[in-house]
């Protein structure tokens, strides 16, 4: 199912109210953000702490009402969109059938790079996730 846009552009209101509620905003590096990332292939996974927006709405929406960027993140590649398809429309496109089998093992990944970050720490979960 595809979300309308603006639902994944106001996603900082959703993840405030849970910092607020789980009182995360004492250590904002215990917040992990799992997100999609037109600039890695499909299927590609990466831990990063930290960083720029690079264009993605979602972020841009978390960081504005967070007032900081200094959360976790995993970053799962959709790849670029092809010729001159909107990334918006890449985005919320269904995924092709290969798409779909990579990304079903990137997912399980990115599930136990949430837990390394969590029980092991950003740099460890990096120096096992990233390729």
């Amino acid at each position: 199912m595809a979300f309308p846009q603006t639902y994944m552009n106001d996603s900082g209101l959703a993840v405030a109210h849970l910092v607020r509620r789980f009182g995360v905003s004492a250590d904002m590096s215990r917040l992990v953000i799992v997100h999609d990332e037109l600039d890695l292939p499909v299927g590609r996974l990466q831990v990063k702490a930290g960083g720029g927006l690079a264009g993605h709405n979602g972020l841009k929406s978390i960081t504005a009402h967070l007032h900081t960027d200094a959360f976790s993140r995993v970053r799962i590649g959709i790849g670029k969109p092809p010729g001159k398809q909107q990334g918006v429309d890449h985005v919320l496109k269904a995924p092709g059938k290969r798409e779909r089998e990579e990304l079903a093992v990137v997912l399980e990944e990115a599930a136990d790079a949430v837990v390394c970050i969590l029980t092991e720490g950003i740099a460890a979960a990096q120096n096992r996730f990233n390729r």
